[in-house]
């Protein structure tokens, strides 16, 4: 799937979750294909980073701060958006997180919600927020961003598994009902991903472990989850929706 999409040239990108890790690296793939990219998330510094890498390589990029569990401050991304760069045809939503282990019996009502909001709700709020103009103008790709827990048991937390999930037939249900106005929605779950979170976080012996444990023998980078993403927004992919990707090293087989 790597390689170059001329069709995503101008094209605006909104990527939630873009100020670091998978979403930072998706939005320098996209803006390397000539699009106009707009990441999102809360850390201003991060973002304020990422879009001075974008634009010191030529691109157009800019960033808006936002919690994205905010109906209010959707719409004022949305805003800002249009605004700025104009109507937007790819939306890669894929903020979330939260995957840490707890078990079951001690997983508070406090955590539930929240995890939920953060990786279920967020999507949900997000493609509302973006959905009318692109039924107004009959086109549009939709990016989710679901994870390997929500495919299969993990040690991940029993929420975060169950959002994931959610939005695997989140993805499946809008594809549905969104195809015959002329917008695809896909999925992409990843496995183990080495981010610079995970690289900080887990020792070289367990990162060994875990590769192992993948038939393709290493862990995924964020540049394997950005050449799926590029794919799936490209003409390339026009006749593919509703689709889970397992960005998972031959782990997740569907």
């Amino acid at each position: 799937m790597s390689g170059s999409y001329p069709d995503l040239a101008g094209q605006v990108v909104v990527i939630t979750g873009g100020s670091r890790g998978i979403g930072a690296r998706t939005a320098r793939a996209f803006a390397a294909q000539g699009a106009e990219v707009c990441v999102v998330g809360r850390d201003h510094d991060a973002l304020d980073a990422v879009v001075a890498d974008l634009t010191a390589g030529g691109a157009t990029a800019i960033s808006v701060a936002a919690d994205v569990t905010d109906s209010t401050a959707l719409d004022t991304v949305r805003g800002t958006v249009e605004s700025r760069l104009g109507p937007v045809g790819v939306l890669a939503a894929f903020a979330g997180g939260l995957g840490f282990p707890v078990p079951s019996a001690t997983l508070t009502e406090a955590q539930w919600r929240q995890i939920l909001d953060s990786d279920l709700t967020s999507a949900f709020l997000t493609i509302q927020a973006f959905l009318p103009g692109m039924l107004e103008r009959g086109r549009g790709a939709i990016l989710t961003m679901s994870s390997a827990a929500g495919r299969q048991p993990s040690q991940a937390n029993l929420a975060y598994a169950v959002a994931n999930g959610g939005l695997v037939t989140l993805t499946r249900h809008l594809a549905a009902e969104l195809g015959p106005a002329g917008i695809r929605v896909n999925c992409i779950a990843p496995s183990s991903i080495l981010t610079e979170k995970v690289q900080a976080r887990m020792p070289a012996d367990v990162q060994e472990k875990v590769a192992a444990a993948h038939p393709l023998r290493r862990l995924g980078t964020p540049q394997d989850v950005a050449q799926t993403a590029l794919f799936l927004a490209s003409d390339a992919a026009a006749w593919l929706t509703g689709l889970t990707i397992d960005v998972a090293g031959g782990r997740v087989t569907g």
